[in-house]
């Protein structure tokens, strides 16, 4: 019945391809910014190193933001990371097991993949809303508030386990079946 309705009213479901087109481009553009801050980290350490040798002293503000780069480029990329299976595994074990035992143990490694992120950004959250309340300072060569730095873990792991859920109840698995490493 209602296969008969989308065929016969175009627009039935389009509200999900939307809402899909949207969240693949949040984490497009999560990647995109993790993939800026590659090069900024180059940029910065060839400045540093430059400057040391010119026998000036980097500026502070070098380090912080690479330190800071490097933690939202890896918080930035992860969703995307799982989404085109871009982390590195290993499939010995899945690639031995006959299909329908392959298909349960890849979809039982998702979910505990999904259980795990969710309680990670939960935990994120937590902190996040504790350096908000207290407000609590990040102290180096510059005050800044922790928040900024503890907001990432809440929204990375959270489309993280939203990614690994697809995983766990799409069609796509998270294993091949092919042995080797892949990445």
């Amino acid at each position: 019945m209602a296969e008969w309705r989308r065929a016969r009213d175009p627009r039935r479901g389009q509200g999900m391809d939307v809402i899909g087109k949207g969240y693949r481009a949040v984490l497009y553009a999560m990647a995109g910014i993790a993939g800026a801050m590659l090069v900024w980290l180059m940029v910065s350490v060839v400045t540093s190193v430059v400057m040391r040798n010119a026998g000036l002293q980097p500026f502070a503000w070098l380090f912080t933001s690479s330190e800071y780069a490097i933690l939202y480029m890896t918080m930035l990329g992860a969703p995307w990371l799982v989404r085109e299976k871009g982390h590195v595994h290993i499939e010995l074990v899945t690639a031995a097991l006959p299909p329908p035992a392959r298909r349960l143990v890849s979809r039982s490694v998702a979910a505990l993949c999904v259980a795990v992120c969710a309680v990670l950004a939960w935990k994120g959250g937590e902190l996040f809303l504790t350096n908000l309340a207290r407000n609590d300072l990040d102290v180096r060569a510059y005050y800044f508030p922790k928040w900024i730095l503890t907001i990432a873990f809440p929204i990375s792991f959270g489309l993280m386990a939203v990614e690994f859920s697809r995983f766990v109840f799409g069609t796509d698995l998270l294993h091949s079946g092919e042995a080797g490493i892949h990445e």
